[in-house]
């Protein structure tokens, strides 16, 4: 992914709306981000790096839709529910 795709791919959002940074597929968190840095790469070519915030603070986790649009992890289904028996001293009369 280069600069000018994450431009494209924000271009369509609002600009007042929070950025967070997807973490981890196997426990994904959400991430505030702290800032953007140039660098030049081993092979001299520029990179450009996205960080999270100085205080590494967790937002918390990602919302199940954003997982599965990410595709790390499947779309889940609460299991159905089955009606369950009466309890208690009265139950069934």
């Amino acid at each position: 992914m280069t600069v000018g795709d994450i431009l494209d791919l924000l271009s369509t959002c609002d600009r007042d709306t929070p950025v967070r940074l997807a973490i981890n597929p196997f426990f994904p968190m959400a991430h505030r981000l702290g800032c953007v840095e140039m660098a030049v790469d081993e092979h001299g070519r520029p990179m450009v790096y996205i960080a999270e915030s100085p205080e590494a603070e967790q937002i918390g986790p990602l919302p199940p839709a954003v997982a599965v649009a990410l595709t790390w992890q499947d779309p889940v289904e609460a299991p159905p529910r089955r009606r369950r028996g009466a309890t208690g001293p009265n139950a069934g009369q």
